[in-house]
């Protein structure tokens, strides 16, 4: 494995010395680096002198941890342009002829390239994070515990693979440096929606949940890096010439998917559909896994957060007996119009987690599709702690609708993990659109049939027979 790496190594230190020479690089990278630094030091001593005449100095100490992820993301997005001009550049100037004509291998030469494309953003984080680092040290009494310090060290470089990776991929799939700028808020964007929830984490001093921020960061670069790996090919590199959106071809193969071999609906029901289900058996699997996990995560918050058996009695339970019934009818229980409202509820969540999941190779959809469960664990955590017994629980607040409701939440989930699937191993010789459009296809295909009606079928049982049992059970009527 060792000797097929060292040619991709040639690659990378001819980036690299590529990359130092052009001072259109260097110097922007540079100068916002050290500046930005100064800029974040500056603004800390505003606020903790600001804060301190309030007594609030908790606010500025929250603060500095997060203005120093910040300052460790921001060279990142700078040398972004790197990545997404490694292939699509070389195309355009028409200088990557001689390199896709050596004796290297599409991996080594993949590899190559992402390897210096990640290097300098990184070095280029590290340096501007030691930079405000030692300025803090310097003019404030804050200082970082080593274990915080390696987590935000693992976490910047984790987001500068998953954003370079996935620029490479992108620079691999596009013939212009334009267009691959374009497309780079398909990254940029995620990216940064992800550093405004890490952000509420470390306001909030969890840094607990960094660790698996990380970890899932971790999973969707191995991704992403197989993805690229995958789809390149250096015939198709220098055999295509423009981008093109090709709307009559995209529908042609959604069509040919979602359609199959069946020639009339019966024949789709009765053949088409149980094969697709087939062929998400190991998504299926790994749905059941995750939403397991999502409830006994929800459970376990309880005791993390803190909450007693105290703070939750069965006298408080018991004191909301006689307005549960009428707090029902309030939200459309026993009703019709509620049927209906809960049904868009659940398949709008559903597009989204789709939707989402298309982006981000099924993982930001799976965790959608998990947050359902995480509550309910949660609510079983708390109401335990009264003397139910966790069973009970569960049974009074998913049935008889979770009969319905949860295979069609694994249905949706495994098709969105397909989606994924299918980009990073694709079973034929496929386009990442092609790939995209295929799998996007098998989803809208799982959905039509089975999701949307379990989903109408679970609202119907939610509506008017749910409520009952969860009184029932509960002893609440």
């Amino acid at each position: 494995m060792l000797d097929n790496f060292r040619p991709a190594l040639i690659i990378t230190r001819r980036e690299l010395r590529d990359q130092q020479r052009d001072w259109r690089i260097i110097l922007p990278v540079l100068m916002l680096t050290l500046l930005f630094p100064f800029l974040a030091n500056f603004t800390t001593q505003r606020i903790l002198g600001f804060v301190e005449k309030y007594g609030a100095n908790i606010i500025a100490e929250r603060f500095i941890p997060f203005l120093f992820m910040i300052v460790g993301f921001f060279p990142i997005t700078i040398s972004l342009v790197i990545a997404l001009e490694s292939f699509a550049g070389e195309t355009e100037r028409r200088s990557i002829e001689p390199l896709l004509s050596s004796p290297l291998t599409d991996t080594q030469l993949y590899l190559g390239k992402l390897l210096a494309s990640v290097l300098f953003p990184l070095a280029a984080a590290y340096l501007g994070m030691s930079v405000y680092l030692i300025g803090i040290y310097r003019s404030t009494s804050w200082r970082a515990e080593p274990m915080f310090l390696v987590m935000i060290g693992l976490l910047t470089a984790v987001q500068a693979l998953v954003m370079v990776s996935g620029a490479v991929v992108i620079s691999t799939q596009t013939t212009s440096v334009r267009a691959a700028n374009l497309l780079a808020s398909f990254i940029i964007i995620p990216m940064a929606l992800l550093i405004q929830a890490e952000s509420v984490m470390m306001l909030w001093a969890d840094y607990q949940i960094l660790w698996w921020v990380i970890l899932a960061l971790v999973i969707l670069a191995v991704l992403l890096v197989r993805m690229g790996i995958t789809h390149f090919n250096r015939e198709n590199l220098l055999g295509r010439e423009i981008d093109s959106l090709n709307l009559r071809w995209m529908w042609h193969v959604f069509r040919d998917e979602f359609k199959g071999e069946a020639r009339t609906v019966g024949e789709w029901l009765r053949w088409e559909i149980p094969h697709s289900v087939k062929r998400m058996s190991i998504p299926i699997v790994w749905m059941i896994i995750l939403l397991t996990a999502g409830t006994y995560l929800g459970a376990v918050l309880v005791k993390s957060i803190g909450i007693t058996p105290s703070f939750f009695s069965l006298e408080s339970l018991n004191s909301i007996n006689t307005k549960v019934l009428d707090q029902f009818r309030q939200f459309g229980y026993f009703e019709t119009s509620g049927v209906f409202t809960i049904w868009w509820h659940n398949l709008r969540a559903i597009a989204i987690a789709i939707l989402l999941g298309s982006f981000t190779l099924g993982v930001a959809g799976a965790i959608i599709l998990m947050l359902p469960m995480i509550i309910i664990g949660f609510f079983t955590g708390l109401v335990a702690q009264t003397g139910f017994h966790p069973l009970t629980i569960l049974t009074a607040v998913v049935m008889p609708h979770g009969l319905l409701e949860i295979p069609a939440l694994i249905l949706a989930g495994a098709s969105i993990l397909q989606v994924g699937a299918s980009l990073v191993t694709p079973h034929r010789k496929q386009t990442i659109g092609e790939g995209l459009v295929s799998s996007l296809a098998e989803c809208a295909k799982i959905t039509l049939a089975l999701v949307v009606p379990l989903c109408l079928g679970a609202a119907i049982l939610e509506v008017f027979f749910s409520p009952l049992v969860l009184v029932r059970l509960l002893g609440l009527e």
